[in-house]
């Protein structure tokens, strides 16, 4: 892979996703294979979040979602929850100031609920600081589910509809959509997923439902810019239909 040294060069050669999404796996397979704790996957993962972020900066895309934490990660092992915990804390206390001058919006979506005060408040504070930038915006998924997504954007329209605010026949996809976490984000063009896994694993599965998928053998805390170079590449290769037929005439 040929990493990209001007981002410019890759931005006249293809068009470049308005939005990508990463879902970032390997960072134990990482530390494993190198018999390291998981700890130490997990902090290296946060090297490669600084590298995506600039390069993603860099290129000009419009929105970067990672997936941080899934609503089903709770499940690991308390110490690593706890070492996951710990350093999300960092990143936000240590990155924020960098994002804000960089002209980064920070956007949070998933569950607020039952987070702890101090966390809640890391969450809140870093998209109040950064809520009037306009360069990239990073959307960072965490304690997210899809699937509890659409739970409750569902249970949100039928409280609308029980207090007789919306009637139910004008329900349809895109009221849906503005019920999501994401109703002020548009949909992924491109999701990245690294470690050779090929699955969403409940990251955005109603916006995904156009997006381009690329896979990449390599984990985590090995994704740099020659890696992002990779993905946007095969994405510009990519011909999308958004479910018509390509190249046929009008008649």
């Amino acid at each position: 892979m040929t990493p990209v040294t001007d981002p410019r060069t890759l931005t006249s050669s293809i068009d470049l996703p308005r939005h990508v999404g990463i879902i970032m796996d390997g960072n134990g397979r990482w530390a494993s294979a190198r018999s390291l704790p998981r700890f130490e996957g997990h902090r290296r993962g946060v090297d490669a979040v600084r590298r995506a972020v600039r390069a993603a900066g860099d290129l000009g895309i419009g929105y970067l979602s990672l997936y941080a934490f899934s609503s089903e990660n709770w499940s690991r092992p308390p110490q690593e929850v706890d070492d996951l915990m710990g350093l999300l804390k960092r990143f936000i206390r240590i990155d924020l100031a960098d994002l804000h001058k960089r002209n980064v919006r920070v956007r949070i979506i998933g569950s607020r609920i039952d987070l702890a005060n101090d966390l809640n408040d890391l969450l809140n504070e870093a998209e109040v600081i950064t809520q009037d930038n306009t360069g990239l915006t990073l959307v960072i998924a965490f304690n997210y589910g899809a699937r509890q997504e659409i739970v409750d954007a569902v249970r949100k329209i039928a409280l609308q509809v029980a207090s007789g605010e919306i009637d139910p026949r004008v329900i349809d996809k895109h009221l849906i959509a503005q019920n999501l976490y994401t109703a002020d984000i548009p949909d992924p063009d491109l999701i990245i997923r690294t470690s050779g896994e090929q699955r969403l694993s409940n990251f955005m599965m109603w916006q995904a439902a156009y997006a381009e998928l690329v896979f990449l053998p390599l984990q985590w805390p090995e994704f740099d810019a020659a890696a992002f170079d990779e993905a946007l590449r095969q994405y510009g290769q990519r011909e999308r239909r958004f479910g018509g037929l390509a190249n046929v005439p009008n008649k």
